[in-house]
C-alpha cells in the first residue's frame, strides 16, 4: 500500500509513519515547504502524481509560522480540499478529529450517535472541518481520537505533560473522577489502518475500555516509567469523556499497563 500522510513528522504522524514501514507500506509525507497548501492546482497535481492509495490527513495548525488566518487555513481550508480531491480522484479519505469536538457538557460515554456541540477553540474548529469534509466527500472516513499516550516527553502527549508539570510544579496532580479517552499511540495508528478499510462515516478510536479514571492511569504510567514522577489524587474535575464504538478495534489500554487488567479492561 502506498499512503499519503498529511503531519507525518506530528504526535500521530510519526507512529503512522513507524507502523506503514514495519508493515512493508510505501509512505509519502506531505511537504508544506514544497506543496503549498492555499494552492489548489499545486495540491491537486501533487496528489494526482503521487498516485496513492489512502490519504491520512493528520496535520493541525500546531506550530503558528505567523500567517493571516492560519489557523483556518490549516484546520478547515486545507482538509475541505483534500475532501473534494480524494473525491474526485476516488482515493480513500482519512481525516483525524479530536474528542474535543464534545464539550464538558457532554456525559458520557460517549457513542457514534453523540452529538458534537463545540462552538469555540479547537474543537469547534475540528467540529466545523469535520461537517466540511463530509460535505466536499460523502466517502470520507472520520476518526476522533482521545489524548495520545507516547514514550517520552517532546512532543503533543500525556508523557510530555507528566514531565512538563513535574518540572514546573513538583507533582502532577490527577482527578479521580474523570475519565479520559485515551490511547497508546502505536495503539492509535493501528486502529487508524482499520478505519481506512471501514466504509465511510465517523468513528471513535479510545482505549479506555474498563473506564480507569485519570489518577489510576497516571499511577499505572507512573509505574511503567520507574515511578519517576510524583503523582497526587483530587477530585477537581469531573467528566466521562470515553468514546466507545465497536465497529473500530482497538488494543484497551491494560494490553500496555497490566495493573489496570484488574479492572476487567
Amino acid at each position: 500500500m502506498h499512503a499519503l500522510i498529511t503531519g507525518a513528522n506530528g504526535t500521530v504522524g510519526q507512529a503512522l509513519t513507524q507502523l506503514l514501514g514495519t508493515l512493508g507500506h510505501r509512505v509519502t509525507a506531505w511537504d508544506r515547504a514544497r506543496v503549498p497548501i492555499d494552492d489548489y492546482f499545486a495540491m491537486e497535481r501533487f496528489v494526482t502524481e503521487a498516485k496513492p492509495d489512502v490519504v491520512f490527513h493528520l496535520a493541525i495548525a500546531s506550530k503558528p509560522t505567523g500567517r493571516d488566518n492560519e489557523g483556518w487555513l490549516v484546520n478547515w481550508h486545507w482538509p475541505s480540499e483534500l475532501a473534494w480531491i480524494t473525491s474526485r480522484a476516488d482515493i480513500p479519505f482519512v481525516f483525524t478529529s479530536t474528542v474535543l469536538v464534545y464539550t464538558n457538557n457532554v456525559a458520557g460515554p460517549i457513542t457514534p450517535d453523540t452529538q458534537p456541540d463545540a462552538t469555540e477553540g479547537y474543537g469547534g474548529d475540528k467540529r466545523r472541518a469535520e461537517e466540511r469534509v463530509r460535505y466536499q466527500n460523502p466517502e470520507a472516513r472520520i476518526a476522533r481520537l482521545g489524548w495520545q499516550i507516547g514514550e517520552a516527553a517532546g512532543s503533543n502527549n500525556m508523557i510530555d505533560f507528566f514531565e512538563t508539570t513535574m518540572e514546573r510544579e513538583g507533582a502532577v496532580t490527577a482527578s479521580t473522577r474523570w475519565l479520559p479517552a485515551t490511547s497508546f499511540l502505536a495503539d492509535t495508528a493501528a486502529a487508524l489502518l482499520e478505519v481506512a478499510r471501514l466504509a465511510p462515516g465517523t468513528y471513535l478510536i479510545d482505549s479506555n475500555h474498563s473506564a480507569s479514571n485519570f489518577y489510576e492511569l497516571a499511577c499505572a504510567l507512573n509505574q511503567l516509567h520507574g515511578n519517576k514522577w510524583k503523582i497526587e489524587p483530587n477530585d477537581a474535575f469531573t467528566l466521562d469523556q470515553r468514546m466507545i464504538d465497536s465497529r473500530v478495534p482497538v488494543a484497551p489500554l491494560s494490553a500496555r499497563l497490566s495493573s489496570l487488567a484488574r479492572k476487567g479492561d
